[in-house]
């Protein structure tokens, strides 16, 4: 293996849960798959079978990437590693309220939130868009040195993509989202050293059905 070898990182996001659908978040919350869900969940895992050998499979430990994430440990054959450091932002006093819910409730908080304040940390034990950075980057970063020349799967959050979708196109985490984050979508990102690039995004053939991104 050469010095700065890229490492190929597969992300996937958990299928569909019953609160993504009514646009509840869920934050931490530790809430699992829906039926839909389960099935996305299993079309990802016999999508990424027949594709690129796999070294190893790192998932959020929040319930809903656990199940989608032990759907693709099953057809790759691989042992799943759970870590924290990928799970969903923590969204403080929004957690188990829809958006609407918290912008009539807490109007002038999810001004902040809504128009990606990066330092804004919602209260009751939320993050900061920052703070989310620092998690996310560090976690990847890790994983990157960890597997150099491998290709790995880490099953995640939409939370979580948002900030890999910014930090590989070098995009500020304040502005506008401008791309998709299905449940169930693959998403590929190769790291070389400091070098972040974004491969494919939001691939969604293996379903039936697009998944919903009911993000904000």
């Amino acid at each position: 293996m050469t010095k700065n070898e890229a490492t190929r990182i597969c992300l996937v996001r958990h299928g569909e849960t019953t609160w993504n659908a009514e646009k509840r978040i869920q934050g931490q919350i530790d809430i699992g798959l829906n039926a839909a869900g389960l099935a996305q969940a299993q079309a990802a895992a016999d999508w990424l079978a027949a594709g690129s050998a796999v070294t190893a499979l790192y998932s959020s430990d929040l319930l809903r990437a656990r199940q989608t994430a032990e759907r693709i440990a099953h057809r790759l054959k691989l042992v799943p590693a759970f870590r924290p450091e990928f799970r969903e932002r923590r969204y403080g006093f929004f957690e188990g309220l829809t958006y609407d819910e918290s912008r009539a409730r807490y109007p002038a908080d999810y001004h902040a939130f809504e128009t990606r304040d990066p330092d804004f940390v919602i209260p009751f034990g939320g993050e900061s868009l920052l703070q989310l950075h620092t998690r996310v980057s560090g976690g990847l970063g890790q994983l990157a040195a960890a597997h150099e020349g491998e290709t790995i799967i880490v099953v995640t959050h939409g939370g979580v993509l948002d900030i890999v979708n910014r930090l590989a196109r070098g995009n500020p985490l304040s502005a506008p989202r401008d791309f998709l984050i299905p449940n169930a979508a693959i998403n590929w990102l190769c790291v070389r050293g400091q070098q972040w690039i974004l491969e494919s995004w939001g691939q969604t053939e293996h379903l039936a059905g697009f998944g919903l991104d009911e993000l904000p």
